[in-house]
């Protein structure tokens, strides 16, 4: 009885050793006598105890790994460059992954310093920052083919920062502010000029519609005299009568203008009637006779 329960015992013992379990997204490394023998995924798996060992469990899910180093660009300015890269092992080189590389995130490590200080080098800082898509894509290239030898693959690679010395910060800052001063100084200096152009231009139309208004002004009193001349002869005043009562008409007006004017001056004339205006009318008679024959 003793050995029988000692047998099943035993038996249990055995089957139990020689099932086990994978996870999702695992993958298990199964060496027997010491040898590579095969790799088991996800479910549930016999194996012989005591023969078949299980050397590992590897995840196939995506890892990342963060470097970052400080190289020179071309324009010797020393930066601190951080990538990011997501790596996982390939589903179909399992064994190759686990046999080949003893520490693969330390070699992705080196394989991704290596690619950044041969891109960073050939670029100026400006260039660094504009085709930063463009480094990581060449060193998720050079990277993924070397990976690719030992079983990884390599997902993504991203440049997530790129940090000039604080030195180097501040006078990038510098440089900055002053373009962004002298253009607002050129823009300034524009508006300014539009402002001119456009009040001289104002002054231009003001002083036009000031002589044509002048101009319309005389004209209209000219044809107010020229009317009143006509409709004096129409009654049949003679032109000298008529030059007498135009010149008396706009003797008033100019008093009537004096006498109402804020900034007038004192003037002394002849005011009585008829007598001082028949003086003034030979005075004005007298003057245009004389301008008329030197014109002549």
């Amino acid at each position: 009885m003793i050995i029988l329960i000692l047998l099943a015992v035993l038996t249990l013992a055995a089957v139990g050793a020689g099932l086990f379990q994978v996870s999702q997204q695992q993958a298990v490394v199964i060496e027997r006598l010491g040898k590579y023998h095969r790799v088991a995924f996800a479910g549930l798996h016999v194996k012989i105890p005591f023969v078949d060992r299980i050397v590992n469990r590897m995840n196939l899910r995506v890892s990342q790994l963060d470097v970052s180093i400080e190289t020179k660009t071309l324009d010797n300015v020393f930066v601190t460059v951080v990538a990011s890269t997501q790596f996982r092992v390939n589903a179909r080189d399992v064994a190759t992954a686990y046999y080949e590389l003893r520490d693969p995130a330390g070699q992705l490590r080196s394989y991704i310093e290596d690619a950044l200080r041969s891109a960073i080098p050939a670029l100026t800082l400006d260039d660094s920052f504009a085709r930063k898509d463009d480094v990581a894509a060449d060193v998720q290239r050079t990277v993924g083919e070397e990976m690719a030898r030992f079983g990884f693959t390599v997902v993504k690679t991203l440049i997530t920062a790129i940090d000039p010395s604080p030195q180097v910060k501040s006078a990038m800052d510098s440089i900055n502010a002053a373009q962004r001063e002298k253009e607002a100084t050129r823009q300034r200096a524009e508006a300014q000029r539009i402002q001119i152009e456009t009040q001289a231009a104002a002054e231009a139309e003001r002083t036009r519609l000031q002589g044509e208004g002048q101009a319309n002004y005389r004209r209209e009193i000219a044809n107010g005299i020229v009317d009143q001349i006509r409709s004096l002869q129409n009654v049949g005043m003679n032109v000298q009568d008529v030059n007498r009562i135009v010149l008396f008409n706009q003797y008033l007006d100019v008093m009537r203008d004096l006498s109402e004017s804020g900034n007038a001056k004192t003037v002394i004339l002849p005011a009585s009637t008829p007598g001082g205006y028949g003086d003034l009318y030979a005075q004005l008679t007298a003057a245009l006779e004389t301008g008329g024959n030197a014109r002549a």
